[in-house]
C-alpha cells in the first residue's frame, strides 16, 4: 500500500508541477472526506460533461460562415469561469488567449488556439481519470 500511496502523490504533485492544475483544485479537494466521499470526482464529471458541450458549442461557432463572435465569447467566457472554479489552469489560460485572439478578429490563431484547448481538456481528463482510478484503489485497500 505504501507503494500505491507514493504513486498517489507523484502524479497529484505531476498535476500541479505541469501547471495543469492550481490552487482552487486544493480548495475543492478540501471539501471531500468521509462523509463526502467522490465528491471531487463528483465535480469533475459535471465539468466534464458540461465543458465538453461549451467546447462543441465553441468550434461549431467558430466554423460557421459568418463566425459567430458573440456566442463564441459567451460560451468561452462561460468555460473560463467553470475551469477556473475547478482549477483547470491550462484550459483557462488557453482559454484567455482564444478569447484575446478573437477580439483582434484573428480567427486562424483563435482556430489553432481551440486544437490546443481541445488537446489540453483531453489530457486532462485522462489525468484526472487515471488520478482518481488510484484514489479509489487506495480507498478499496483501506486506507
Amino acid at each position: 500500500m505504501d507503494g500505491l500511496k507514493h504513486e498517489i502523490a507523484v502524479v497529484r504533485k505531476s498535476l500541479f508541477d505541469k501547471e495543469l492544475l492550481n490552487n482552487n483544485y486544493k480548495e475543492i479537494e478540501q471539501l471531500e472526506d468521509d462523509d463526502n466521499p467522490g465528491f471531487l470526482e463528483e465535480v469533475f464529471d459535471s465539468f466534464w460533461s458540461n465543458s465538453t458541450q461549451l467546447l462543441a458549442s465553441i468550434e461549431e461557432d467558430m466554423y460557421k460562415a459568418p463566425p459567430d463572435y458573440i456566442s463564441m465569447d459567451k460560451n468561452l467566457h462561460q468555460l473560463k469561469g467553470s475551469s477556473a472554479s475547478v482549477g483547470a489552469n491550462k484550459i483557462r489560460i488557453t482559454v484567455d488567449i482564444i478569447r484575446e485572439c478573437l477580439k483582434e478578429e484573428n480567427l486562424e490563431i483563435a482556430k489553432g488556439s481551440l486544437r490546443t484547448l481541445k488537446m489540453e481538456h483531453t489530457t486532462l481528463k485522462f489525468k484526472l481519470d487515471d488520478y482518481f482510478q488510484l484514489l479509489k484503489q487506495l480507498g478499496a485497500a483501506g486506507h
